[in-house]
């Protein structure tokens, strides 16, 4: 089983025992799962070398009842504990979970008042109104549920970018033993933030033999159609990959128009038939004479385009204006938004700054909650201070790496910070965010945040929008006036590269540009393998054409914190 296998698991073990009202055990299981899920340690390989005793020390989260139940469920394929568990509960209660704004407390209440046990029912009370009719709940409610029912579903249709990524880099990796040229297609290629499948091209004179070890792999679940040009598969995580098979000739061609987008290709071939010139997936032909096909380099080029990275294929002007060079993947000197067991990630400070040094950074800011974010052991004045003389002792100890002290600072209501100026002035690295009362109005929302950004301390403004990819909405707020507030105030915007934020998206860093913003590129990461993120986040810059010079952590730690000096 993959971790991430063993972490649902774990996850949905906690949701059972929270609906059924027991305390403290589902946090357990969920700060187990989260250690397991994004541990760069293959879990299987850790209990088969050392057994329980090994998933302990290298899963934070994970005593001897929880590394028992893994064990089982790692050598049996099945866990006794959570099949008994399963069958307290209706078959389809699960997916209520993830419906946003629906939690334990309120699950175990409507299918206690009304009988609900999956999303169709859900849907149809809402939609007659009887939840609304219960105490607790109200018009607001039920109106909330009904959005959050089309998000999660939206967000069924589609997977984030983060999660289908490393699939996809896996199988490329094993079909290149089997076929002569192979690479990921698609959005998936140009990096959107979410995806709907798997495109994958290769190039071989076997097209047989590439097929029939495709649709062989071990992550396969069921092969939905087997041909000698393509093959689509359904993979375990629910998942459908498409490979194409051509020849070498038009590897090339058939890369850039199944790379997309489709409104780029479009333009593209409108540049051909000015030049009187035919560009289709078999190549760029003058006549019946092909020209180019081999390699997408040739087929720009051939057209008078200088290369076109696939980020910037999205038809918005990339073809007709002059783009600087954008910035390259790791050129990211220093990860400047983490978090550590003192909050609520999974490792400790001096674990998150051996693995950064191993990442190749110069630096990395520790920064846990402040003491309102308390769902996230948000730390008390007291104990920041202590956090902040901590972190500057790991620094003392761990050479070849800047160690900055820091927080993720909750924005108020009233755009106050959550610590006074007096432990705000004692930090490398101050991290604003808001964190609470996300349906607040536009106005107000707009207000709060721009107060925030004329504190002096404030360095980051930190996931700009709120937004939780298919879960939650980003918060109603004016991002132009924000934008304008941050660059006049020497404000950083944040794009976070957590998979499920992304935020600021691309859209978004392209307007903030305009206003004359500047950004910082950062993981989130709760955990070591966390920090593995910074690509995601590096794709939505990529996307939105910045170069290392609109990035301000593509600086040395020194250039870094002269920045900082407002």
């Amino acid at each position: 089983m993959k971790n991430s296998e063993v972490a649902d698991v774990l996850y949905e073990i906690a949701d059972m025992l929270e609906m059924q009202g027991i305390q403290f055990k589902p946090n357990a299981y969920r700060k187990a799962a989260r250690s397991v899920e994004e541990s760069s340690e293959d879990v299987n390989a850790v209990y088969k070398a050392s057994g329980r005793a090994a998933l302990q020390k290298k899963f934070a989260g994970v005593g001897a009842s929880i590394s028992e139940k893994i064990g089982e469920l790692l050598t049996t394929g099945k866990l006794g504990y959570y099949e008994k568990l399963k069958k307290q509960f209706p078959k389809h209660i699960s997916e209520l979970m993830e419906v946003p704004g629906l939690g334990p407390k309120r699950i175990r209440l409507l299918h206690g008042r009304l009988k609900i046990s999956n999303l169709s029912q859900l849907e149809d009370a809402a939609k007659k109104h009887k939840i609304s009719a219960l105490a607790g709940f109200g018009k607001t409610s039920e109106e909330d549920i009904l959005k959050g029912i089309g998000i999660f579903r939206r967000g069924r249709e589609r997977m984030l970018l983060g999660y289908a990524l490393p699939q996809a880099l896996e199988i490329e990796a094993m079909l290149k033993g089997a076929a002569d040229n192979v690479s990921i297609a698609g959005s998936l290629r140009r990096r959107k933030e979410t995806i709907g499948d798997i495109d994958i091209l290769a190039a071989s004179s076997n097209p047989g033999k590439v097929m029939n070890y495709f649709v062989s792999m071990p992550d396969v679940s069921r092969v939905l159609a087997k041909g000698m040009t393509k093959s689509s598969v359904l993979l375990k995580s629910g998942l459908q990959v498409d490979l194409r098979v051509v020849d070498a000739s038009s590897f090339g061609a058939a890369l850039q128009y199944f790379t997309g987008s489709k409104e780029h290709n479009i333009a593209l071939r409108e540049i051909a038939a000015r030049k009187r010139l035919k560009l289709n997936e078999y190549g760029l032909f003058r006549g019946k004479k092909r020209i180019a096909g081999k390699t997408e380099a040739e087929i720009y080029r051939k057209l008078g385009i200088g290369y076109m990275e696939p980020e910037l294929r999205e038809n918005r002007g990339e073809l007709s204006l002059r783009i600087p060079k954008i910035i390259p993947y790791n050129s990211i000197l220093g990860d400047l938004h983490t978090h550590t067991r003192f909050s609520d990630g999974a490792d400790s400070v001096e674990d998150m700054v051996s693995a950064a040094k191993k990442l190749g950074y110069g630096y990395i800011a520790i920064t846990d909650h402040s003491k309102s974010t308390r769902i996230a052991h948000g730390l008390s004045e007291e104990k920041m201070l202590s956090h902040i003389n901590r972190i500057k002792a790991v620094g003392k100890k761990i050479k070849g790496i800047k160690v900055l002290a820091g927080s993720e600072v909750d924005i108020l209501p009233d755009g106050g910070l959550d610590y006074p100026d007096s432990l705000l002035k004692k930090m490398d690295v101050v991290i604003g965010s808001v964190h609470s009362r996300f349906k607040s109005s536009g106005e107000q929302m707009t207000s709060r945040i721009i107060t925030a950004l004329q504190n002096p301390h404030l360095d980051i403004l930190g996931h700009p929008t709120g937004r939780l990819i298919g879960r939650r909405e980003p918060y109603d707020a004016d991002l132009k006036k924000v934008f304008r507030a941050a660059a006049d105030n020497h404000v950083y915007l944040e794009i976070n590269s957590h998979p499920e934020r992304t935020d600021l998206n691309d859209i978004n860093v392209m307007a903030a540009k305009q206003q004359g913003c500047r950004f910082v590129i950062s993981t989130d990461a709760h955990s070591t393998a966390g920090l593995e993120y910074m690509q995601l986040g590096t794709a939505v810059a990529r996307r939105a054409w910045l170069a290392s010079k609109d990035v301000v952590n593509t600086a040395s730690a020194k250039q870094f914190l002269n920045l900082l000096k407002k």
